[in-house]
This record gives C-alpha cells, structure tokens and sequence, in this order.
C-alpha cells in the first residue's frame, strides 16, 4: 500500500483524528418539508426573525464563549444600519431580499479589508447568517454532516459547528480560514482537531484522512485523487476509445460533437461524462427556482461547480436566468409577464439578480471548462453591458482575494433580428441556436398556446432557412444548436448542410440522434448503401 501523502496547513486545533471525509463544497441543499411563499409579503423579516429565534435557541445550549458568537450574529441581523441601508435600496427600485443581502455583503467587504486578522475572521460569521436567512426564506437549508467525519471546506459557519454533533469526534481541514477566527476558538474549547491553509485536494467520498492540528498536517490515504479542484476522470481505454467523449464522425469523416441538454442538475446522476462532449445547454433557471435561491450565492455556485466537476473538463455551457415572460421566477412580482421583459433583459433590467449569477459562475469557473451564455440577446450592446457586469464582480472577488476566472462569453441565437445581424456581434465569443424561440417567434405564436406546437412545425422550414443565412454571418466563431430540433433525427440533414457541427439534446435522445449523425454525410446527404 502506498504510504499516505501528507499536506502541509496551519494548527488552529491541538490534536489529531481521523475520519472519513465530508467535502463541504459538494453538499447538497435538503429541502424542509413546508417552504414559506416567497411572494408573502413580510416574509424576509419573519426569515430572519426565524433566523434570531433560533440562534437564541442555539445559544441557550452553548459556553459563554460561543454565546458572545451568536450574540454577535443576533446583533447583526438586528443592526438600524442594515435595516436603514436595505430600505435605501428598496426605495431605490431593488427587490426587498436582494437589497437585503447587498446591505449584508456590504457588512462583509468591510471586515474583509480591515487590517486585523481578528476583525477579518468575524466575515465568516456574517457570511453564515445571511446563508442562514436565505435557507429559511427558501425552505432549504444547509444539511448537517455525519457525525464523526473529518469536515473539509474553505470554511464553516459557527452556527453550524455549533449545531454538530461532536461526540462521535472528527475534525475539520479549511482551504481558506484562521487560526484567529470564531470556529478556531470553538474548536480549540471543544477539543476538536483543526488546520486551515490547507492546498485545496478532491478525494473520493469514502476515503479516510488524518490531521495532526499540532503540527498543522494532513494526511491523505493512497486513494485521493490528487491536488486538483477539479480532478480529472480517467475512464477505462475500451470506453474512451468507443465514445470518445461525445466526438463522432459523419460517414465522409468530418467531425462532429455531442453534447447534452441539463434542465436539472441531477439529470446527471448515471450519465457517463466520457460518453458527451460536456453540457451544450445548462437552464439555470430550472435550478434557480425562486427569488430566494436567485439571491443564494452560495448555493448557486455549488450547482455550477458540480456540474463543471462532473464534466471532467469538457465545456459545461450554462445559460443565465432566462426568466420572465412565461417562466415567471417565484417571488418576483415585477410585471415580468410581457413576453419583451424576459431573458437578458430582465437580468440588465434587474442587476441585483445578473450580478449574484455572476458572481456564483465567476467562482466556479476555476472548477472546469465554463462558458456562460446569455438568453434572449437582441443587441450586442446587451452583452456589453453583461460583460461589465462580470468584470465589476471580478473586482470585487478580487478585491475579497476569492478564486475567480472570467469565462466565455456567448449569446443563445433565439430572436429572429439578432439571427439576422449575427455578423455585428464581434463581442460574443461563441453561438448557440435556440429554434424553440425563434420558432415562436418565427411563427408569431403564443408559447403557452395550445396552437404552438402546430405552428412550430409549420414553420420549421422558415427557420432551417434562417439557420442556414446566419452560420454565413457567424464569422467562423463557434456555433452549437442546443433546441428540439437538433433532437429531431428527420432536421438533422438540413442542420448539417447549413454546417453545424455542434448539436446538444436531451441525454434521453443521444443515442438516437448519435446514430443518425454518423449515417450521414457533412452536406446531409445520406451514406452510400444506409
């Protein structure tokens, strides 16, 4: 057996304890059994006052020491000035909740600059409240982790050390945290072995780890994974060699990539990531399902970052929020049911929503091959003034010394005037054709009428047609077709003489449609003797 690798950290905690690993950062959401409605009004202040009750019920159970913790939270979440802040910005225009949490990250990036270690490590503790509130607003908060394990994160909320079982012993290993900070001193009362600095690591779920907190080491037992955030997946030869990740070929040989469509993130649960060439479409707006989540930049981020880890460094495509019109977002009651206010619009429209998406996928950019793709896009001073806005939150991630990376940027080809001037987008890095919207609107239809799917297949030739003059326009960028139509074998012929190369379906509709390609060739036509 291969001797355990070791990782140098800092002591935060005397002690030693092993244990198997609970990676934080792959935690789930665990949804409570009754949520309250997002669009109650008051419901933020009975989420916080939910949220007081229970630490006070938290700290009714603690030492002194934690008490003045929690009492430090309570103060917080109660404090004029953010009340006072939080209505400056609903006066502004700003949804009560998103100008709630601009008002606590406010609190944040003013401990994070200050210049004692001690009075930067109380971040955490601000962090943990707001998270706090919006899992109870939401209905869904953070899981508790097995009792006994050794907890591996950039850090923890002292609330939820708190509210651990620590009897079983375990022990916690922080990327991020100070030997300075709340949880240190927790530990350190409790006894509970600690290190923090610690290079990030990925090791399987059932591996078993050792900290020493004395000596500030880590220890990994011979099947971790590697030093990687985001490690890479070695599937067998025979099956790599047969699917070759989603990479296919027309039967004159040109090539041709695979990809799927994700609506939910555990559509991905049993699908081999060396059978795709990655995630072609991924609908946030499916995995953003109220206000609530749309303001969670935490839990935003580990959706984006399982799916990045899934892929194994194949692109993940994730579109922005496409809400509005008739996907309304629960919780925002903004007249949004005009079918003009709806994708990029609305996100420009209302930036406290595009600005905590951005932040969310700036983070989990590190974590694999990301592309960000921006719905319903008209004018390409739309996608300027979305670039802005992830180049603003760059800086403050920055600023924050928080792991970030600008991805590429494209654009969803779904309305008719942007298809037809597709030559003036120098700004988009890459296309994406939607032919459900530009069917509908192709075909001047309602998309929740009973007549639509008639009309859409009325006007399938219109918009093969349309296809076929905007790949002349796309200036040799990268082009993909992620709508029904790229899952539709009998389109397939018409797709490939306008020269798409890129198509993107259901994970259900792979095989079909991976079989029809390879039976033709690149201009359509069909193989000799097929």
């Amino acid at each position: 057996m291969a001797a355990p690798r070791k990782l140098q950290a800092t002591g935060a905690s005397p002690g030693t304890a092993s244990g198997p690993v609970y990676l934080a950062e792959r935690s789930t959401l665990v949804p409570m059994p009754v949520a309250p409605r997002a669009s109650d009004p008051g419901t933020l202040a009975q989420a916080v006052e939910t949220a007081v009750a229970a630490l006070q019920h938290l700290a009714d159970r603690v030492d002194d020491d934690s008490r003045d913790i929690i009492d430090f939270q309570i103060e917080v979440l109660r404090d004029p000035t953010i009340a006072e802040m939080t209505e400056e910005r609903v006066s502004a225009g700003e949804h009560s909740v998103f100008a709630w949490v601009a008002a606590i990250d406010a609190h944040v990036a003013e401990l994070e600059g200050a210049d004692e270690e001690e009075v930067r490590a109380r971040a955490v503790d601000i962090l943990d409240i707001k998270n706090r509130v919006l899992g109870i607003w939401s209905g869904t908060p953070i899981e508790d982790f097995p009792a006994g394990s050794i907890f591996v994160g950039k850090d923890i909320e002292p609330s939820r050390f708190l509210g651990h079982d620590w009897s079983a012993g375990g022990g916690i290993v922080l990327f991020g945290g100070s030997a300075a900070g709340h949880v240190a001193l927790l530990a350190r009362a409790k006894s509970i072995p600690m290190v923090v600095g610690c290079d990030r690591f990925d090791v399987a779920t059932d591996s078993q780890v050792r900290i020493d907190g004395d000596a500030g080491m880590v220890f990994l037992d011979a099947q971790a994974e590697g030093l990687s955030s985001a490690p890479a997946r070695v599937p067998s030869q025979t099956h790599a060699a047969a699917i070759d990740h989603g990479k296919l070929q027309t039967s004159d040989g040109v090539p041709i990539l695979l990809s799927i469509n994700v609506n939910d993130p555990s559509e991905i649960d049993g699908i081999g990531a060396t059978t795709t060439a990655g995630i072609g479409l991924m609908r946030s707006e499916f995995a953003v399902r109220s206000l609530a989540d749309a303001a969670n930049e935490d839990k935003q981020f580990q959706i984006y970052r399982r799916a990045l880890e899934w892929a194994g460094g194949e692109p993940v495509t994730i579109r922005m929020l496409d809400i509005g019109g008739d996907k309304p977002l629960s919780g925002l009651d903004d007249g949004t049911g005009a079918m003009g206010m709806r994708g990029i619009r609305l996100l420009l429209a209302r930036p406290e929503i595009a600005r905590v998406q951005a932040r969310a996928l700036l983070r989990a950019a590190p974590f694999g091959n990301l592309r960000v793709l921006l719905p319903m896009v008209t004018f390409p001073s739309e996608i300027d003034d979305m670039r802005q806005i992830f180049a603003q939150e760059a800086e403050l991630l920055l600023h924050r010394k928080i792991a970030h990376r600008i991805p590429q940027i494209g654009m969803m080809v779904e309305v008719p005037a942007a298809a037809l001037m597709l030559d003036t987008f120098d700004n988009a890095e890459f296309f994406s054709f939607g032919t459900n919207d530009l069917a509908q609107y192709l075909a001047a239809s309602a998309r929740d009428g009973s007549d639509i799917r008639d009309y859409r297949d009325k006007a399938a030739a219109a918009v093969l047609r349309l296809i076929a003059q905007t790949m002349a326009l796309s200036a040799g960028k990268p082009v993909s077709i992620c709508g029904d139509m790229a899952g539709n074998p009998s389109f397939l012929p018409a797709l490939l003489a306008a020269g798409l190369r890129h198509f993107s379906v259901a994970p259900a509709q792979r095989p079909a449609i991976g079989s029809a390609l390879v039976g033709l060739n690149a201009d359509g036509t069909r193989a000799a003797g097929d």
